[in-house]
């Protein structure tokens, strides 16, 4: 097979509005430089897109090498990645091309969230394909998206629902929720028995879930700002709990919207750096603030009901919930090496390394059968392949394509200090599980 060389990337920016402004974002620095433009300190800086989806594709850099050959200098160039790839066999590897085609089945980013995001879901590929065929002016691609965030700082979210003893709490205790979906529906989910069985359960809990997305905009106003009033009060006398003062952030960010009470339907998850939260199809999710590696199937597919200024699909997502209850599972990272950790969520599309390296210490990443992405978040240092035996320069911002079957080590700068020496990477690869 031929042996490709690792090529240095030129990535795209999503400035949408919930994204972190100017100087305060990691997206934008490391795209400032990774692309050598200025940050615009007025304008949010949301995503960092790695990858070769259409919405956001990544480009070579100019075809000037600065140490190794095939790595590009400071230049952008037209070729992007995918089409790269499409004319260059084995870039991807026999195995990926047999199941996904020649492509990358993942796509790799870096956020920066400073308001909440929609509530919303990812639908799975039968459900991807009707809608992107009945509306693909919405729904870009006929793909499913299962995810999973790494968080960079403390990173807070809105995932799956909470236990069946959790929400009987909640329509207790939260009078709102009965005001926007009866009291019928609420005894309903009351009077609900462990024996009763999931099924069961999960239907009860769907017919609720829906009742309350569905209230008219009349109902929603009022009921939110009674909630915000009565939290506002009892505050004065008692300690709010963490979900309560979510709900209160929630609508000073998104007034009188059904979104700030469907919150206390949700686990509140909040991952410290290096946890990382995985999410499958049809799952409920919103993120809520922090900064976080992102990597996902190769698909931009969101249905949203909440917390959104953009296009509500309402009925399209609760109808396509699993409704399962629960906290999700969190990964901690397995350790593969001195100084790299993977976190191997059930998908086959996606895996994803944290390196971190000491000052003058060294990683290998060996050969794979498929490709990998590769994004410099902090320090320098220099990357090495074993076909050229020459070393490239790396420092925070820089982005490469690995391809299938190219080794190559990375080793960190000697600083002044150790802090300066310090370099955090992060790989994006399919899941190695796909190649035993």
């Amino acid at each position: 097979m031929e042996h490709l060389k690792p090529l240095r990337l030129r990535c795209f920016v999503q400035n949408y509005d919930w994204g972190r402004s100017g100087e305060e974002s990691t997206v934008a620095k490391l795209f400032s430089l990774n692309s050598n433009s200025m940050i615009d300190p007025d304008k949010p800086y949301a995503e960092l897109w790695m990858g070769t989806h259409e919405s956001g594709p990544s480009f070579l850099a100019g075809s000037e090498t600065d140490g190794l050959d095939g790595v590009g200098g400071d230049g952008m160039c037209a070729v992007s990645l995918k089409s790269w790839i499409d004319e260059n066999a084995g870039a991807v590897g026999e195995k990926v091309v047999e199941k996904w085609g020649r492509d990358l089945p993942f796509l790799f980013k870096v956020l920066s969230v400073a308001k909440a995001l929609s509530i919303q879901a990812h639908p799975d590929k039968e459900l991807a394909r009707v809608l992107h065929k009945s509306r693909p002016n919405i729904y870009k691609d006929a793909n499913h998206k299962p995810e999973m965030a790494v968080a960079l700082t403390e990173f807070g979210a809105l995932c799956g629902f909470i236990s069946l003893e959790e929400l009987k709490g909640v329509l207790v205790g939260v009078p709102e929720v009965v005001d926007l979906v009866g009291h019928a529906e609420v005894d309903q989910v009351l009077n609900i028995k462990e024996q009763d069985g999931e099924e069961k359960a999960k239907a009860v809990l769907r017919s609720i879930f829906t009742q309350l997305m569905s209230a008219g905009k009349d109902a929603v106003f009022e009921a939110v700002a009674k909630l915000k009033s009565r939290l506002n009060t009892e505050n004065k006398v008692r300690v709010l709990s963490e979900k309560e003062q979510l709900v209160l952030l929630l609508e000073k960010q998104y007034p009188s919207d059904v979104g700030v009470i469907s919150a206390f339907f949700f686990n509140f998850v909040k991952l410290n750096p290096g946890e990382a939260l995985y999410l499958g199809a049809n799952e409920p999710h919103a993120y809520i603030y922090g900064e976080c590696i992102e990597c996902m199937a190769t698909s931009d597919n969101v249905v949203r009901a909440g917390l959104t200024p953009k296009y509500r699909d309402v009925q399209t997502l609760c109808s396509m919930l699993t409704y399962k209850q629960g906290f999700p599972e969190i990964l901690h990272g397995i350790p593969v090496s001195p100084y790299t950790r993977r976190y191997l969520p059930p998908f086959d599309e996606f895996e994803v390394d944290h390196c971190c390296l000491p000052t003058g210490a060294s990683a290998v990443f060996p050969a794979s059968p498929g490709p990998s992405i590769f994004v410099v978040i902090a320090g320098e240092g220099s990357m090495q392949t074993g076909l050229s035996g020459k070393d490239a320069m790396i420092t925070d911002g820089d982005v490469f394509f690995i391809p299938a079957e190219c080794e190559i080590s990375i080793t960190a700068a000697f600083g002044d200090d150790f802090t300066s020496g310090t370099l955090q990477l992060y790989r994006a690869g399919v899941n190695s599980r796909c190649f035993k």
